[in-house]
């Protein structure tokens, strides 16, 4: 069987379906033991007059029936509870990898790509119920079958079965040389997948950049480059096991014609009344018996054909059980320190103190000894150059990484202190990359309660100023967004993500360059509609355009991961070097634009 502690639990919990499954597979590997002793009683029949007892066998005929149809009973049942349970455990060890991927940190998905874990949670997943499943059957064959047939043939003649028994031994060492050797060809063969499975799906979500620049035809040739690595150790992996099947069963086949021959030749010896001496026993030996025999050495080539296959399927398991650990055993790194402190009735307020961060791997911080305070039921903006920490900052918030300890605080309590899904209950964000899921756009919507009435949905559409468009849809509020929102413009999605924020109607919210994709106008409206509808509550608004967040309390300018100045906007205009120049770029623009030069 396969051992560890992620999969032990699971034999206690399925007990009962294995037990059940066992108990039948041994009662059906029993029932199969009368099938070559009804054949040979029924060759006993047949003396040198052909006379033949008809009543006799009537009786064996029906005794075959009833042993069919036990066998079959069996089979249903064992196979009812054996492969339940395997696919029981199959979808709980998947159930605990995505809660799992839940609870892991960015820096885990920073340093392994999402193809990869998914080639985890689907192949090595599949290859451990298999093993759990047809495995089982074949572990309780290997074992109980073969030791129940083997007591029947030595009883029928201990002479002739250690003939068979002989090169039989050879299989058993056989697989045991080659399961560690079949084990690492697996390993190399996942790998080479999960290199695959890398490579589609990052072709896959690109599939519009690899249109746009024509680049088909190279997309295709990397991938058959992969394609023909991983095809290259599949078969490498399919030629040592279909070599290994061939050396067994060339084995079986040595055997069945040892037995015939030798079977043969005691059979003639016993007939002329000259029965073969071996080490003092006298094998005598009918043509009933020699028929018996070998039914039983025929049950008897099952169980360890399946011996060659398990040790394939638990090479195989025991491999991909190596990488599901390996996941599973991924430390937390974001949890719940003791004595949580759960949020309540916050009012808004945020510090930041001496915050410094550097991305995992990252020898640059992007972010240094960041402080400033947002008062309660403030609205601030948030501007810099392009990679000067803007969206790192805000993330902080929601503690997506670990943080130095009294550095970011919500009215007064560190966020390292705090229980992580109050904290996160009480903040509202709108992505940069708008994320919608492939679902209905009010689903969108109400994504943070699905249980919200389509008066609050519209209400929030309102608010982020994307109801006409939505009602304009031919399916209104019940369209299909598609996969990341494929069928919606970027102000669309924008500005459906803004509404999904809107709706939490949590105590702080933060836009993330959340109206860069919308024309001015529909900006003006959005703004408009957080000066009235969100007064009282904190508001982030990170912003490209210096009009954004002109009209706010107060703006935070950042550069190059440092606070340059954190004021109103008209004394930003006599301090601070960056937002001076934003504000005469955009001058500038405006003047182009309108043909005043």
């Amino acid at each position: 069987m396969l051992f560890g502690k992620y999969i032990n639990k699971y034999y206690k919990k399925y007990f009962i379906f294995y037990l059940i499954g066992v108990l039948c597979l041994i009662s059906v590997d029993y029932l199969q033991l009368y099938i070559p002793e009804f054949l040979g009683k029924i060759v006993g029949m047949f003396d040198g007059e052909n006379v033949v007892n008809v009543d006799k066998l009537s009786s064996i005929i029906l005794a075959l029936i009833g042993v069919a149809f036990g066998v079959c009973a069996g089979r249903v049942i064992w196979r009812l509870s054996l492969f339940n349970a395997s696919k029981r455990i199959e979808a709980d060890i998947r159930k605990e990898m995505f809660l799992k991927s839940e609870v892991l940190s960015q820096r885990y998905y920073h340093e392994n790509k999402v193809g990869t874990i998914m080639s985890w949670c689907t192949t090595d997943v599949e290859e451990i119920q298999e093993f759990l499943g047809w495995g089982s059957v074949m572990l309780v064959d290997a074992v109980f079958q073969s030791v129940f047939v083997i007591y029947k043939m030595i009883r029928l003649d201990w002479a002739l079965s250690l003939i068979a028994f002989i090169p039989m031994l050879l299989i058993i060492v056989w697989g045991g040389l080659v399961e560690k050797f079949m084990d690492k060809k697996w390993t190399k063969r996942q790998k080479l997948f999960d290199d695959l499975y890398d490579y589609s799906q990052e072709s896959f979500t690109g599939i519009r950049v690899i249109k746009a620049f024509v680049k088909e035809t190279q997309q295709i040739h990397e991938f058959a480059k992969i394609a023909k690595k991983n095809k290259d150790a599949n078969l490498e992996f399919t030629r040592a096991s279909v070599l290994f099947d061939v050396i067994i069963e060339m084995l079986i086949t040595i055997i069945m014609c040892l037995i015939l021959g030798l079977g043969g030749w005691f059979v003639y010896s016993t007939a002329t009344n000259n029965p073969i001496n071996i080490f003092g026993h006298l094998v005598e030996l009918d043509a009933a018996k020699l028929i018996t025999f070998i039914g039983y050495f025929d049950l008897l080539i099952w169980p360890f054909m399946a011996l060659g296959q398990i040790v394939t399927m638990r090479g195989r398991a025991k491999a991909s059980y190596k990488r599901i650990a390996h996941f599973l055993d991924e430390q937390e790194e974001i949890k719940n320190p003791e004595n949580a402190v759960v949020l309540k009735d916050i009012k808004g307020k945020i510090t930041f103190n001496n915050y410094t961060f550097a991305y995992p791997d990252s020898k640059v911080s992007s972010l240094k000894n960041v402080s400033f305070t947002i008062e309660p039921g403030e609205t601030i903006g948030i501007i810099g150059k392009i990679g000067s920490g803007k969206t790192t900052l805000v993330n902080s918030l929601l503690r997506l990484y670990n943080v130095q300890e009294n550095s970011i605080l919500i009215d007064d309590v560190d966020i390292m202190k705090c229980d992580i899904k109050s904290l996160r209950d009480n903040v509202a964000y709108v992505p940069q990359d708008n994320f919608l899921f492939s679902d209905k756009i009010r689903n969108n919507i109400a994504f943070s309660d699905r249980e919200t009435d389509m008066q609050k949905i519209k209400l929030a559409a309102k608010f982020a100023d994307v109801d006409d468009n939505i009602v304009g849809f031919k399916d209104g509020y019940d369209t299909i967004s598609g996969e990341r929102g494929v069928s919606l413009s970027g102000g669309q999605k924008q500005r459906i993500s803004i509404a999904r924020a809107y709706l939490k109607d949590a105590p702080i919210m933060i836009m993330d360059d959340s109206v860069s994709a919308v024309d001015v106008k529909t900006e003006e409206t959005i703004l408009k509609n957080i000066k009235e509808n969100r007064s009282g509550k904190t508001t982030i608004v990170i912003a490209s355009r210096v009009s954004t967040v002109a009209h706010l309390n107060k703006i935070l300018v950042l550069n190059e991961g440092e606070v340059e100045a954190f004021d109103t906007p008209d004394n930003l205009l006599k301090i601070s070097p960056t937002y001076q120049n934003m504000v005469r770029l955009q001058t500038l623009e405006a003047e182009l634009e309108r043909g005043d030069f």
